[in-house]
């Protein structure tokens, strides 16, 4: 395979939100960048044309990523006609919202693992064996705070996205020998994405966000900056998960807002043992 062509990031799931603004970023960084999503052509050549307008290299692809055969055909395409997939964001999502547990159907259900567990699977069938072969490249994969804990309302939601957290792991104890970079990104928190979030909120989401303040949703341009510097570390110091969410939220596994500690000498019990 000739390597001279086009480095190029792949990002499944490249709505206006995460995946875009990460599209944006390795755009900037040199990558030609394939977008892939599942509709609004309009959306689609949108981002394309910005990538465009700021000097990056881009093109936008329409694939139904749940059918059989959609991921493996653009795999096949992009590393033919375009050049090595030396990234990959795999950023699909399958949040229905809260359903009492007899109100999730049967088809939800399924829906929610065939888009982020069968999905990712299919992808690294098709994708990781050129990989391989060239001994290099990494696969970021978005997660959520139902991947770590599932709380009433998320059935559907939780088992695919702690399904999808440990397939990464799995990935990563088979491919990070043989040089493919793993990652599994928890984002434990709301994001800024008007066709993810937005789209469940409705007409609130405006005035959600102005009730959460600057720091309180993540700023998905910013979170951008964490997936490229996944993307680019140093073999010796690899990260497989990391976790994200705003300042003024309390973590995943804490229900205790963050509050500022005075550790000023003159506090009490400082420095006592």
């Amino acid at each position: 395979m000739d390597d001279s062509r086009k480095k190029v990031c792949l990002v499944l799931g490249a709505g206006a939100g995460i995946g875009g603004n990460t599209a944006k970023r390795f755009a900037k960084g040199g990558y030609h960048v394939v977008l892939a999503r599942r509709s609004d052509e309009d959306g689609l050549n949108r981002l394309v044309s910005e990538i465009e307008a700021e000097g990056g290299s881009a093109n936008g692809v329409l694939i139904d990523a749940v059918q059989d055969g959609t991921i493996e055909e653009l795999v096949e395409a992009t590393e033919r006609d375009i050049g090595p997939i030396e990234v990959c964001l795999f950023n699909l999502g399958a949040q229905i919202g809260n359903r009492n547990f007899f109100d999730t159907p049967h088809k939800a259900f399924e829906l929610g693992w065939r888009m982020t567990s069968f999905a990712l699977f299919r992808l690294g069938q098709a994708m990781l064996p050129a990989m391989v072969e060239r001994g290099r490249g990494a696969l970021l994969v978005t997660s959520a705070t139902s991947a770590m804990r599932g709380n009433a309302g998320q059935h559907s939601h939780a088992a695919a996205i702690g399904g999808r957290r440990l397939l990464c792991q799995t990935l990563n104890a088979e491919f990070a020998p043989q040089g493919i970079h793993i990652a599994h990104v928890v984002v434990d928190g709301p994001v800024d994405a008007p066709d993810t979030l937005g789209r469940l909120l409705g007409d609130k989401f405006d005035a959600y966000k102005a009730s959460k303040g600057d720091d309180g949703i993540v700023d998905p341009a910013a979170l951008a900056e964490t997936y490229w510097h996944l993307a680019h570390q140093p073999r010796s110091c690899w990260s497989f998960e990391v976790d994200v969410r705003p300042w003024t939220d309390a973590p995943w596994w804490n229900d205790n807002p963050p509050q500022a500690i005075n550790t000023s000498s003159s506090s009490p019990g400082f420095g006592k043992k």
